[in-house]
């Protein structure tokens, strides 16, 4: 049976350029880059090549890019960083309802240890209100954390209007820009970006490597100890291999953006048209327009998400009904719970993140599908 994927937003294959990067850094080049020695300085220069890439890829410097183990590390590391060194300054951090269980369980593990929390409202949408945010600003505001784009409806938030506002009363601003790198253009410097994460595997390189942005200037604690990698932030002797696949995969988005966004707009927006127009009571989650341009979440009445994953793996189709992150969790999408979807509808959701292997005659199949399962299931 043919294997149709639609869940980039889990996970991206590895691109074949990425992998033939990487294969070398395995078996021939394997020195340890903190060694002295040929072979370790080989090593090290292929971390710091891959450094200048993943700058170039969001217009950062080289020196501002600390190598993670994934978007979750990157998001611990700088929201724990930040609120460690600032704590005698402030306690208190902003976010939203919507995070990713990184940001959130973060969030609330620092609340355990006397910081203070606000989580931002959103409207059905999933949009913060720019307003809610200037209110609640306070005296021991240290940090503003607010993802780029949504990884379950894909609704991308107003990231330089918050870090306008971030500036002006000078709190650090973070963004978790795991599902946007690769997908959106993003400069950190014309955007007034503070801290950005991202994830390797959500942009066609391997599991297991991410990266953190942090501007210059900014300080935040460690969040490993033991050795003195990454400018001594980060300790553990570093995925070579994977840091270098992490750099390919960016120099080739950044080449590729422009027609890579396009190809999946195409698709995204045949696929809610047919949706919409052939599936009765078919409900769209998140804005139809300011949205991540593969991503498309639909609510269907009186059908059971789990049941409907299933049929579509029986035709051979791989697609979600939320985050892979929160899939062992019984209970509704946090996310379709605060856009005020209700119990019923949530647990009916189905989402669908098209990627650049995707094509019109995929989608077909996908919407055949579900005319033919959706049905059979409401009886």
């Amino acid at each position: 049976m043919e294997i149709r994927y639609f869940d980039n937003a889990a996970t991206t294959r590895v691109k074949k350029e990425v992998l033939e990067e990487m294969l070398p850094y395995f078996n021939e080049k394997y020195g340890n880059p903190s060694s002295l020695y040929s072979i370790g300085r080989v090593s090290k220069k292929a971390i710091e090549e891959a450094r200048k890439k993943v700058a170039n890829f969001i217009n950062a410097n080289p020196n501002e890019i600390f190598f993670t183990g994934c978007g979750s590390e990157s998001d611990n590391t700088i929201i724990k960083g930040i609120a460690y060194a600032n704590q005698k300054r402030g306690k208190h951090i902003i976010t939203s309802q919507i995070e990713h269980p990184a940001v959130l369980h973060t969030c609330q593990m620092l609340e355990k240890q006397g910081f203070e929390v606000t989580y931002l409202k959103v409207s059905k949408d999933g949009f913060i209100s720019i307003e809610d945010l200037r209110n609640s600003i306070r005296n021991d505001t240290i940090l503003i954390t607010i993802m780029f784009a949504n990884n379950e409806i894909g609704t991308i938030q107003p990231v330089e209007m918050v870090s306008k506002i971030a500036r002006m009363y000078n709190i650090v601003f973070h963004t978790d820009a795991v599902q946007a790198c690769g997908n959106l253009p993003i400069d950190v410097k014309r955007m007034g970006i503070d801290a950005l994460s991202l994830s390797g595997h959500k942009l066609y390189a391997p599991k297991g490597i991410g990266a953190l942005y942090v501007r210059n200037g900014i300080e935040f604690e460690k969040f490993m100890d033991g050795g003195h990698q990454e400018k001594n932030k980060r300790a553990g002797t570093e995925n070579v291999a994977g840091i270098v696949g992490l750099g390919k995969a960016c120099e080739l988005a950044q080449v590729h953006l422009k027609e890579h966004r396009q190809h999946l707009k195409e698709l995204r927006d045949y696929f809610i048209a047919q949706v919409e127009q052939k599936i009765e009571g078919a409900v769209l989650n998140g804005s139809k327009e300011n949205r991540l341009p593969g991503n498309a979440n639909f609510s269907f009445p009186a059908i059971d998400g789990e049941a409907l994953l299933l049929n579509l793996d029986a035709k051979g189709i791989c697609a979600s009904a939320g985050s892979a992150c929160t899939s062992g969790s019984s209970a509704p999408s946090h996310v379709l719970s605060s856009i005020g979807v209700s119990k019923e509808l949530a647990q009916g959701s189905l989402r669908v993140t098209f990627g650049e292997d995707n094509t019109k005659e995929d989608v077909n199949y996908l919407i055949e599908s579900l005319c033919e399962i959706i049905p059979k299931l409401k009886k």
